[in-house]
């Protein structure tokens, strides 16, 4: 038995559950279509480059949560999983997960967005453990602020080592699956790293590190 870790966007699933949420929060009207969307684009381009700060994306993004109860907040996000991120899963991805519950493996889903969103799709893919970035509630409401270390670059590293101390578990044999450069400090961390469709950057130091590159539909 060991630790089956796995990034989320573009890694499980065929898009990034954060912006297609901004995208689902147009339809909705909690959002100004255009110009939320624009800024989401702007603030995702920089992720692609390793150069977002997180802070800035959960600040934006979660603008229109604001004064919402966590329940109402899940009650949309229901359907936006099975009607948007569902038909995004990759079917390979699903295999892979069947193969280490067959070993015996934990599964845990680690991802740098919200976990608003990250629990509720890591529950359609039968992963019950996640760390993902908290959403601070105030009077039963979301306020618009994180709390906690968020799950992104380093901060996944912290957040899982603090898990690891808690559950009693450790990284013997581990695995972490992930497309993005922004998380070589965690796939450095394993012992058996696993590059999904990667970026640019990850695809090249995963061929200089000789970790294995699959190709995920």
């Amino acid at each position: 038995m060991a630790l089956a870790i796995f990034d989320l966007d573009e890694t499980l699933i065929n898009g990034d559950c954060a912006s297609l949420w901004s995208a689902y929060m147009a339809k909705l009207g909690w959002v100004d279509g255009e110009s939320f969307l624009k800024r989401d684009s702007e603030l995702m381009a920089l992720y692609s480059q390793g150069l977002l700060a997180m802070e800035d994306y959960m600040s934006f993004s979660l603008s229109p949560l604001v004064g919402r109860s966590a329940e109402e907040v899940a009650h949309v996000i229901e359907p936006f999983v099975e009607d948007i991120i569902e038909p995004l899963i990759y079917s390979d991805a699903c295999q892979c997960l069947a193969r280490h519950r067959a070993a015996g493996d934990r599964l845990l889903v680690i991802s740098a967005s919200g976990v608003h969103l990250v629990a509720p799709i890591a529950e359609r893919l039968g992963i019950s453990e996640v760390l993902a970035i908290e959403l601070e509630e105030q009077h039963g409401c979301y306020s618009g602020n994180t709390q906690g270390i968020l799950t992104y670059r380093e901060g996944k590293v912290k957040r899982l080592q603090a898990w690891l101390t808690e559950q009693g578990e450790n990284l013997d044999g581990a695995y972490f699956y992930s497309d993005s450069r922004n998380d070589l400090p965690l796939l450095s961390q394993v012992d058996q790293p696993r590059v999904v469709n990667p970026d640019a950057a990850l695809k090249a130091h995963a061929e200089q590190a000789g970790w294995p590159i699959l190709h995920w539909r």
